[in-house]
């Protein structure tokens, strides 16, 4: 029999959905690549977004030399309904930690590697400084690998976002996460409209490469996920993608529908057809899933 790894708990909030459907089923991961940085993040206590969400990706991304790392601690200062990360009062910051991560990316020898962090509204520059000598220190010690930060809103602040513009990574990615029905009760303190002007700020500003993401399977429609897609292409993004949401436990948001896969390939269909340069839309997609293939 196959070995497979179950992607989603079971959905009890309202009797509904609590069976997924075949195509949320993954092949465990194997293979010599994945091995060895599995086990040197065993050996040295590395702290990746891979390992710690369980991604179902992991082998697939590990095995083309890309992984993503969380920094700014493991505490939100926001409660999204969607999101499986604590929250609470974050930690000090902590201010080895761009030497910390550039070490960790040298020692797993990653490509590409994919920068992201919690929110941090305690902070009076919202964390972007260590941001920014995040990226610094991965250039230092790694100067062949390329980047892409997956960056909060930063509250829509102009000279934050600046510190990240700064540094220039090859891909700068914020996610909408959702349509803007659904907004304000999938993301909370996060607003549509202030994601939008993120966006075109920072392509404005000279990013070559911008990135969003989206979930679907909450209760928006088809004719609302076109909207947002066209919002997108009016502050320019460059690359989308597009999986279905799952529910991380019985205290979020209840996953509404399981999206098929011929309606994620539509959605690629006319995301491609609106002129995005990358479109990554199907039911296991995640914000950094190919993401080694975003920078061209």
């Amino acid at each position: 029999m196959e070995t497979v790894l179950d992607t989603l708990r079971p959905v009890a909030a309202n009797g509904l959905l609590t069976q997924k459907p075949k195509w949320l089923r993954v092949k465990l991961p194997t293979g010599q690549k994945y091995t060895e940085l599995r086990g040197l993040v065993d050996k040295y206590k590395l702290n990746t977004i891979c390992t710690s969400g369980s991604c179902p990706n992991m082998g697939e991304c590990w095995g083309e030399g890309t992984a993503t790392f969380m920094i700014l601690g493991n505490v939100c200062t926001r409660s999204c309904g969607f999101c499986g990360v604590k929250t609470g009062r974050p930690e000090t910051v902590d201010w080895d930690e761009p030497e910390k991560v550039a070490r960790s990316i040298k020692i797993m020898g990653i490509k590409h590697a994919v920068i992201t962090s919690v929110d941090r509204d305690d902070l009076k520059d919202m964390g972007s400084i260590i941001w920014g000598e995040t990226v610094k220190a991965i250039r230092r010690m790694n100067p062949t690998t390329t980047l892409e930060t997956l960056i909060p809103d930063f509250q829509g602040i102009e000279r934050h976002l600046d510190r990240i513009v700064a540094v220039a990574p090859e891909v700068v990615s914020h996610n909408m996460e959702t349509v803007k029905r659904l907004t304000r009760e999938v993301r909370i303190q996060a607003k549509y409209e202030r994601s939008l002007e993120v966006l075109n700020y920072l392509k404005q500003s000279g990013i070559n490469r911008t990135k969003t993401g989206l979930m679907l399977g909450l209760g928006e429609t088809e004719a609302e996920v076109l909207q947002t897609m066209e919002d997108l292409k009016n502050v320019k993004l460059d690359v989308l993608t597009i999986g279905q949401y799952l529910q991380p436990s019985k205290k979020h948001l209840p996953v509404k529908e399981f999206i098929t896969p011929d309606q994620f390939k539509k959605y690629e269909t006319i995301g491609l057809e609106m002129g995005f340069k990358h479109v990554e839309s199907g039911a296991l997609v995640r914000s950094s899933y190919k993401a080694q293939k975003h920078i061209l």
